[in-house]
C-alpha cells in the first residue's frame, strides 16, 4: 500500500512552520495515542503514521530531501530508519522514547503527555527492576485549567519493604546468577534462513538481573516491595485541557528490590463551563443583546475568567458581529504555544417573544419606517458572515 503525503497525514500545507507542524502532530499523538483508543489497530498504525510523518518534515534536511524527491529522498534515512523508510524495528516504545520532547520535559510535575518517558526502554535488566506507571484522573473547573492547581491524592501502591530496605534479602546479601554469571542475559545460537544467528534474552532464573536471593526477606518474600499508601501532591500547570495527561516521575510503585520506581500519570478532565466554550487557547463567549442597545449602542458588561470588565457597543450592530478581547483566554500550557488566547465574544440579538399592546403599536409605528429595512449591503455582509460558517 502507497504511503500518503507526510503534509496531508498531519493536515498541514507544505509552506507549514516548524510550529504548526509540531502543534498538528500534537493533536495527531494526543487523539489515535494508544491510550486514549486501547485495542484499536487503526488508531495505532495512525498514530505511527502521524509519528513518521513529523520525524520527517521536524528535520529541516529530511524535509528538503522529502520536498524535492518525495518518499524516495528519504526512504532509508528518513522516517524512523530501517530499509524502505517505515518504522523499521522500532516498537511503540522507541516512538515515545523518541517524540516525548513534543510535549515537555519540565520541571514542577508537568513532564509530558499520556506516558512519553513513561513506557520503559533501556535494557531487560532495567525494565524487568522498574517499577508499574500508576494512572489517574482529575476533574478540573475551566477556572482551574486557566490558573493552574494542586491536588492531592491518597494512593495505594507497592512500596519499598521497610524490612529489608527494598533490597528482598534477610541478610542484605546476593550472589551472581549460576546460569547467566551476572550478566542478566542468556544467549542462544539458532539455525534461520539467512545462517546461523545469535540471539539473547532475559535470563530465566534471575529474571535479568544478574543477582540472585538465597536467603529471602521473610516480610516481602524477596521481593523488595509491599503494600502500601502514600499521599502525592500533583502540580497541574495552566492551560491544561481535555486529553492531556500529567506525568509524575518516580511516585508510582516501587521497583523490585531496589528497582527504578515508576510514575503517577495524571488524565485531565475539564468540566464545561456555563458561560464559556473553549476552542484551544481562545475562549468563545455569546452576547446576547436586546434590540435598543444593538440599535442605540451602549456599554454592556460581560464575564471574563479574572471577573467582568466593560465593551462598548457600537450604534447599529448587527446579529453575529464579533469583538475580541486579546489575551482574555486561557495560557499556553508549559512547553506548547504562546502567552494567552482571547476571548472571542459573538454577539447575537434577543427578539421579544411576547409582546403587550404597547410595545406591539411602537414596533408597527417603527416597521413602517425605511431604516427599519435592511439595506442591500448589510443583506451582503451578513450573508457573508453566515457563509464564512460553512468554508
Amino acid at each position: 500500500m502507497a504511503k500518503r503525503d507526510y503534509y496531508e497525514v498531519l493536515g498541514v500545507d507544505k509552506g507549514a512552520s516548524k510550529q504548526d507542524i509540531k502543534k498538528a502532530y500534537r493533536k495527531m499523538a494526543l487523539k489515535y495515542h494508544p491510550d486514549h483508543n486501547p485495542g484499536d489497530k487503526e488508531a495505532e498504525e495512525k498514530f505511527k503514521e502521524a509519528a513518521e510523518a513529523y520525524s520527517v518534515l521536524s528535520d529541516d534536511e529530511k524535509r528538503q530531501r522529502y520536498d524535492q524527491f518525495g518518499h524516495a529522498g528519504v526512504d532509508g534515512n528518513g522516517g524512523f530508519g530501517g530499509a524502505g523508510g517505515g518504522f523499521g524495528g522500532m516498537n511503540m516504545e522507541d516512538i515515545f522514547s523518541a517524540f516525548g520532547d513534543i510535549f515537555g520535559g519540565h520541571a514542577g510535575g508537568f513532564s509530558g503527555f499520556s506516558g512519553f518517558g513513561g513506557f520503559g526502554g533501556g535494557g531487560a535488566a532495567q525494565q524487568q527492576s522498574r517499577g508499574k506507571n500508576l494512572r489517574l484522573k482529575v476533574r478540573l473547573t475551566l477556572e482551574e485549567a486557566a490558573k493552574g492547581a494542586t491536588k492531592k491524592f491518597s494512593i495505594k501502591k507497592m512500596v519499598n519493604c521497610d524490612h529489608c530496605h527494598g533490597s528482598g534479602s534477610e541478610d542484605g546479601k546476593t550472589e551472581r546468577c549460576p546460569q547467566c554469571g551476572g550478566s542478566g542475559v542468556v544467549k542462544k545460537v539458532v539455525n534461520s534462513m539467512f545462517g546461523r544467528m545469535q540471539t539473547q534474552s532475559p535470563c530465566p532464573h534471575c529474571n535479568g538481573e544478574g543477582t540472585v536471593i538465597k536467603n529471602k526477606c521473610t516480610h516481602c518474600g524477596g521481593e523488595g516491595v509491599v503494600q502500601g499508601q502514600e499521599t502525592v501532591e500533583v502540580n497541574i500547570p495552566a492551560g491544561v485541557d481535555n486529553g492531556m495527561v500529567v506525568n509524575v516521575p518516580g511516585k508510582g510503585n516501587a521497583g523490585r528490590r531496589n528497582g527504578m520506581p515508576g510514575d503517577i500519570q495524571v488524565y485531565i478532565e475539564v468540566e464545561p463551563h456555563k458561560e464559556f466554550v473553549r476552542e484551544e487557547q481562545n475562549l468563545i463567549y455569546n452576547l446576547l443583546l436586546d434590540f435598543p442597545t444593538a440599535a442605540l449602542g451602549g456599554t454592556v458588561e460581560i464575564p471574563t475568567l479574572d471577573g467582568r470588565v466593560k465593551i462598548k457597543i457600537e450604534p447599529g450592530t448587527q446579529p453575529g458581529k464579533v469583538v475580541r478581547l486579546r489575551g482574555k483566554g486561557m495560557p499556553a500550557v508549559q512547553g506548547y504555544g504562546y502567552g494567552f488566547g482571547d476571548l472571542v465574544v459573538h454577539i447575537s440579538i434577543y427578539v421579544p417573544e411576547n409582546l403587550g399592546k404597547k410595545e406591539r403599536e411602537l414596533i408597527e409605528e417603527m416597521q413602517k419606517c425605511e431604516t427599519m429595512k435592511p439595506s442591500s449591503s448589510i443583506k451582503e455582509k451578513i450573508f457573508r458572515r453566515f457563509k464564512s460558517l460553512f468554508d
